[in-house]
């Protein structure tokens, strides 16, 4: 019961464990720009802090830059991005090039009240070999602000704060629906309707999107 409050990053990662593949999330490639404090990361930083998207002609740069790379050879699993139809269409382009696809367009269907629950409420270590996540309501660490795996003291993270999340989904759900149309549009969307107060497991989301890719690779 204790991964129920993971979401996609859990379940990337798991499903990167499975496949073969790498996992790559544009929280984290964002965060450690801007945590070099350049002035790309300075300029993420306007965004993200206010609950903002990272404008489509930066996250693509990034993100591009970032699938270039040797181990990305045999597929990747994009974690947050794309996050608009813009940023949909420039990365169908770059894989056309490749003469590579999106297979999958993985959409987890939580109620807002369960985001903000889920975000507001997270702790995570800010290790970099680690980065355990914990929840202080449903997976609180059992020393109180102390990552139980390596020992270092957690943080919440400045774009998990309640007011900043709720900005997030507004903006998300503003832009979200071209997003999910596009790939309605080229039926590869799966939608996998998720509860975190369900028995559900992070392992249970992975094992049903692994299950349907499998049988969608057979056809």
């Amino acid at each position: 019961m204790e991964n129920r409050v993971h979401g996609k990053g859990t379940v990337g990662k798991l499903l990167s464990n499975e496949l073969g593949v790498v996992h790559i999330s544009s929280g984290e490639i964002f965060r450690s720009y801007i945590s070099k404090q350049q002035e790309i990361g300075k300029e993420i930083e306007k965004y993200v802090s206010q609950g903002l998207l990272v404008p489509d002609e930066l996250a693509i740069r990034l993100i591009e830059k970032r699938l270039q790379e040797k181990d990305c050879e045999n597929g990747a699993i994009l974690d947050g991005f794309p996050r608009t139809k813009s940023q949909a269409i420039a990365l169908d382009e770059f894989f056309k090039e490749q003469g590579k696809k999106v297979n999958i367009a993985v959409e987890l269907d939580l109620s807002d009240q369960d985001i903000i629950d889920r975000i507001s409420k997270r702790i995570t270590c800010p290790n970099k070999d680690c980065r355990a996540i914990y929840n202080i309501e449903f997976k609180p660490p059992r020393v109180e602000g102390i990552c139980d795996l390596c020992g270092t003291k957690l943080v919440r993270r400045e774009d998990d704060k309640e007011e900043t999340v709720k900005q997030r989904l507004e903006t998300y759900h503003q832009i979200s629906e071209k997003l999910i149309q596009y790939y309605k549009s080229q039926d590869i969307l799966y939608t996998v309707k998720w509860n975190i107060h369900s028995d559900r497991t992070a392992e249970d989301i992975a094992y049903q999107v692994k299950e349907y890719l499998k049988k969608n690779q057979e056809k």
